[in-house]
């Protein structure tokens, strides 16, 4: 599977969007349908246990459409659930040392904020990266400072690995994206908490076409 088009629309999840009756899995069928082409677990209030069981719900089911699942953080989860990877951020597990633990199989994803940082987690073993916050985050608010166009340019131009970009990213804001050497972005909100997940998804979609391909 070609990684770099699996990243143009990377849904990450957050239950504290789900409607009355929904499950996770629900949510993550209706952004699949709409277009979604990559999936991350992204669950901070989930114990492993939990995470391991919704990981294990949806992985056929995205295998199947040909979609990527990826856990959020946990090496452990990751292995539990043969999801396809992981995404480490600046504070979690070492990138070079979670690819002697998972081995060369396993998609590794890498936060970066700068050029220093992405070409770092590349040299360690990063298969992708994710660089924000681009417009700023409704979901982390602990996110770190805003990165400029031009760095992401600058990031783009210094590493060979695919990076997208993630952080506030919205119908209104994602075309200023075009043009920097990006391969797609990571959402959040601009699926999971609209009313029609698909028809998100679906808008979404188009506009990463626009905006990446």
């Amino acid at each position: 599977m070609d990684l770099r088009k699996s990243l143009l629309l990377y849904a990450v999840t957050d239950r504290r969007w789900l409607k009355s009756g929904e499950t996770l899995f629900d949510a993550v069928k209706e952004a699949v349908a709409g277009g979604a082409t990559m999936v991350q677990l992204r669950e901070k209030e989930l114990s492993p246990e939990e995470t391991v069981k919704e990981a294990l719900e949806m992985r056929d089911f995205l295998e199947k459409n040909g979609v990527l699942l990826i856990v959020d953080n946990d090496i452990e989860v990751t292995k539990k659930s043969g999801a396809d990877g992981v995404h480490l951020g600046q504070d979690d597990t070492p990138v070079d040392e979670a690819r002697k633990i998972l081995g060369n199989d396993v998609i590794i994803g890498a936060t970066a904020h700068n050029v220093a940082e992405a070409v770092k987690a590349e040299k360690d073993g990063a298969d992708y990266l994710g660089v924000g916050a681009a417009f700023g985050s409704a979901t982390k608010k602990d996110a770190k400072s805003i990165v400029s166009l031009d760095e992401y340019r600058r990031i783009t131009d210094a590493v060979s690995i695919p990076v997208v970009a993630i952080g506030g990213i919205e119908e209104y804001n994602i075309e200023k994206l075009k043009g920097l050497g990006l391969d797609g972005a990571a959402v959040v909100s601009a699926i999971f908490a609209g009313e029609d997940v698909r028809a998100a998804a679906g808008r979404m979609r188009e506009l990463c076409e626009k905006t990446f391909l």
